[in-house]
């Protein structure tokens, strides 16, 4: 099993405290987490998307090429691209370029971008979100692996023998991509032999597990090896202390005033109650070998072979949270990464080509609906 540190760079006052740090303080702390994730022996490193309170995440290739220059080992992820918000030529360029500032240590986990206000800063509607999330990702696809690209696109001007540049590092490079709450990503994944994300933070399993089954399925339908198939999933939080009883303790207000900030942001409260979000929920907060089992529950049902954890302490101070991840990489992660078998994929290396548009072929539009 393959571990990712996530952020997605919030950036409101402290659960605790109280306290919201200045904006170049936030980015900072990101880069701090970068360095630590590292340090720590962490797989991965993911940066989100969003453009809307309250982050602070709009320009992930930004932060991810200062993090690429300060680190030499951990891939960096996207989680994710808003691929559906964005033009597709203008994120291949910025990702092309990441590429090889980092030396080909990019994967891109894509997604259609949650959130009306975002929606309507860039003017996209919930009818055709799906439809401009499908086309900019064949649009981008395309792009990445081919040196001139004709395409008749319904959401931007159509390209015709268009070059792009700079040529990527990769070629081609992984791209996974996230699920949340619906069958369109996971169609859209499983038509392109690529791997799945699951978001798996805000509900109980059920939902998670009903939209990964749907991706095997249609993985089969589309006629790819089902060895081949890759599942990650999020968690909702995490501490790990050496007792249930400590970890519950130091949790509880974190818990609390993170259901007072739901509730007064007219956000769904899923969980009530701090016992009910450590069973019930992805969260893992407890002792090394509790964690350890709700890992292995969810496996259960995702077959996943990579998880993302929190990067940002999130209401703990900076030393528990530093303490609570040490924890998981000294206790945790070394019985789950011999009990639970890697990605099917060199960790590296991209995966071969997926079946889709070939290298002559010119895309025309026509975004399918999926169901």
């Amino acid at each position: 099993m393959k571990f990712l540190a996530l952020t997605l760079i919030v950036h409101r006052p402290d659960p605790i405290t109280g306290v919201q740090k200045p904006t170049h303080e936030r980015f900072r702390e990101v880069l701090d987490s970068a360095l630590i994730a590292e340090e720590l022996g962490f797989d991965g490193f993911g940066v989100g998307e969003r453009h809307e309170r309250p982050f602070i995440s709009s320009s992930p290739t930004v932060v991810l090429s200062h993090v690429a220059a300060l680190t030499k080992r951990i891939r960096l992820f996207t989680a994710v691209t808003t691929l559906g918000l964005l033009d597709p030529v203008r994120a291949y360029e910025d990702y092309a370029t990441l590429d090889h500032l980092s030396n080909g240590r990019l994967d891109l986990i894509i997604g259609k971008g949650n959130g009306t206000a975002q929606r309507e800063l860039f003017h996209v509607t919930p009818e055709d979100q799906w439809d401009r999330n499908a086309e900019s990702y064949e649009v981008f696809r395309r792009i990445w692996r081919q040196d001139k690209v004709t395409a008749d696109t319904r959401f931007r001007p159509p390209l015709t023998d268009a070059e792009v540049w700079p040529r990527p590092y990769q070629r081609p490079i992984r791209v996974w991509h996230g699920s949340a709450t619906s069958k369109e990503s996971v169609d859209l994944a499983a038509r392109y032999g690529d791997p799945l994300f699951s978001a798996n933070v805000t509900n109980p399993i059920e939902p998670y597990a009903e939209l990964i089954r749907y991706y095997r399925e249609r993985w089969a339908f589309y006629g790819h090896d089902p060895a081949r198939i890759a599942v990650g999933a999020g968690t909702a939080g995490i501490y790990v202390a050496p007792t249930s009883q400590q970890a519950l303790a130091t949790y509880r207000p974190i818990f609390e005033a993170n259901l007072e900030f739901f509730r007064q942001a007219g956000l769904p409260v899923v969980f009530e109650t701090l016992e009910d979000f450590v069973e019930r929920s992805s969260a893992l907060i407890g002792s090394p070998q509790q964690v350890i089992e709700k890992v292995h529950r969810y496996h259960e049902q995702f077959g996943h072979t990579v998880l993302h954890l929190h990067a940002d302490a999130g209401g703990l101070t900076s030393a528990q949270h530093q303490a609570s991840l040490e924890l998981f990489q000294a206790e945790v992660a070394p019985v789950l990464r011999r009990e639970i078998p890697d990605p099917p994929f060199a960790w590296g290396p991209v995966l071969p080509e997926s079946p889709g548009f070939s290298r002559g072929e010119t895309f025309r539009g026509g975004c399918h609906a999926h169901s």
